[in-house]
């Protein structure tokens, strides 16, 4: 057998027939993305979760334990604890009234960045971080907010300001958090006689029937484990061997939203769009995926001005329903996965931007000669992958609570 380079980067084959082996060898991608093809058009509305990742961010990786780093964004406000006039910073001639102020989180703030705060009359009062020491903070404020600033108070970050003289600022860097999962091997057999391969059948089911069936029900089983698994290592004392459980998403979204479903009405569904898109969100598209009990509620209220619902859009593969709303767009679809965890209540919220797979062994489907090596009188096939999810941005996805 000879394999040739041709003149615009493909692989001519000489002397031998071409079997799969070869084409493997030649062009190892070709196979595994007519499979990858193939296992997102078995039932992926029955698995949304595995579905959005294998059409997503995939990464390749060499390591079964997978280190990945998630960065949020930093706070933006922070609530006055003690606030008291500055006694002594005075006699500028600005009119700008001085505080001392103590608050929960002084990190939120350095000097020279200005800041916002409401006051009761619903107007927006100014200031300016003067000086910080101790955790305590030297502001100046606008000469018509100095009254209204007391404690209780929330001051949210505003933008820098800078002197005309100045050429440097407090120095501002983020580190990532480091956090690990790990990949899960998932395998599936399926094995059948040589008799039954022959014998008559009074309608076409085939070994390809079973391998589709088979498919779906490893990657249903994937779709809880990347839903609701908690990373685990454990030891097979059976085997002698250690086991890696990969952990799902649910435990890894940073925001968690509380509804009650009995009165879930569109001001509710107002209220979880705006903590889905505000707070550090993410992108302005998100999914959720939900048990019946959730989606029935959703169902049961009415489309307004502010909301509007649209059927049927596709993407992914996947037909969602769409919630629209000033916040951002919201992808709707059902999961059984949910209802047989006993959470049908429950939902999740999914920022498709932000998800990522890590993929230690591709889905792969491999032929076990069992004739051959003198065990059974079967034709049998192993499907494997070693794979798992991580959310790179935690606060852009969300669990939905249902009461």
């Amino acid at each position: 057998m000879n394999l040739v380079p041709g003149i615009a980067g493909g692989t001519h084959v000489g002397g031998a027939p071409l079997t799969t082996d070869i084409a493997m060898q030649a062009s190892p991608e070709l196979l595994r993305n007519a499979i990858d093809k193939a296992v997102v058009k078995i039932r992926p509305m029955a698995t949304p979760l595995d579905q959005i990742s294998r059409l997503g961010h995939v990464r390749d990786v060499d390591s079964m334990e997978v280190d990945y780093y998630s960065v949020d964004c930093r706070k933006g406000s922070t609530r006055v604890t003690k606030a008291t006039a500055d006694a002594e910073h005075t006699g500028f001639d600005d009119g700008c009234a001085g505080m001392v102020l103590e608050t929960r989180d002084a990190g939120v703030f350095e000097v020279s960045e200005s800041f916002g705060f409401m006051k009761d009359d619903g107007t927006m009062g100014v200031g300016y971080v003067a000086e910080k020491n101790e955790g305590r903070l030297w502001v100046r404020l606008h000469p018509d907010d100095g009254a209204a600033l007391a404690a209780g108070t929330e001051i949210i970050r505003l933008g820098r300001a800078a002197t005309q003289l100045d050429v440097q600022s407090p120095q501002f860097s983020v580190l990532p958090q480091k956090k690990t999962n790990f990949c899960q091997i998932f395998k599936m057999q399926i094995e059948q006689s040589m008799v039954m391969k022959l014998s008559h059948k009074e309608v076409g089911w085939d070994f390809t029937d079973q391998q589709e069936a088979a498919v779906y029900d490893m990657r249903l089983g994937m779709e809880k484990q990347f839903l609701f698994g908690k990373r685990m290592k454990v030891y097979d004392y059976l085997k002698q061997e250690n086991v890696t459980l990969t952990e799902g998403v649910w435990t890894q979204a940073g925001k968690e939203i509380h509804t009650e479903l009995a009165t879930l009405d569109a001001k509710a569904l107002v209220d979880i769009l705006r903590k889905t898109f505000t707070e550090n969100s993410g992108s302005r598209r998100k999914i959720l995926i939900a048990g019946s009990d959730l989606i029935a509620a959703i169902n049961k209220i009415d489309a307004q001005r502010v909301i509007t619902a649209r059927d049927q859009v596709t993407a992914w593969g996947i037909d969602f329903s769409e919630l629209i709303s000033k916040f951002g767009r919201l992808y709707v679809v059902f999961s059984d996965v949910f209802d047989s965890m006993g959470m049908a209540a429950n939902g999740i919220i999914i920022d498709p931007e932000y998800i990522q797979k890590h993929v230690f062994i591709p889905f792969n489907a491999e032929r076990l000669d069992l004739r051959g090596s003198g065990q059974r009188n079967t034709e049998a096939l192993v499907l494997t992958e070693a794979s798992c999810l991580t959310l790179r941005y935690p606060e852009a996805h969300a669990r939905v609570i249902g009461g």
